[in-house]
């Protein structure tokens, strides 16, 4: 069964930074285009970060120079460095394949930047 257990969040000031880290089992993780999405307070699902098969990466603009996605086929875990956090990055995070498993949400990390 496919499964993506995210961990890695925290409560951080503004310009802090976090480390996140996602666990997928049951794909075969090398195959497929990766994602981290996320859910602020009030708001829908957006995607923040994707990173292709090939290692290609592409970003939110919102987050643009600040995050950096990683993959590791080897150990299947996708990763996302976040520096210089503000408020606006306030969100449960999720990672997910690109588009992504609908019926196959992880419980997601909480990430919280408040001074």
């Amino acid at each position: 069964q496919v499964q993506f257990v995210e961990s890695g969040g925290g409560l951080v000031q503004p310009g802090g930074s976090l480390r996140l880290s996602c666990a997928a089992s049951g794909i075969i993780f090398s195959a497929f285009n990766m994602a981290w999405y996320r859910q602020g307070p009030g708001k829908e699902r957006e995607l923040v970060a994707t990173i292709t098969k090939g290692g290609s990466t592409d970003y939110a603009d919102s987050v643009k120079g600040r995050f950096t996605i990683s993959r590791d086929n080897a150990e299947k875990t996708l990763s996302l460095q976040m520096n210089s956090l503000t408020t606006e990055d306030t969100a449960v995070y999720y990672c997910n394949a690109r588009p992504p498993f609908w019926n196959y949400w992880g419980q997601g990390t909480q990430v919280a930047v408040s001074s």
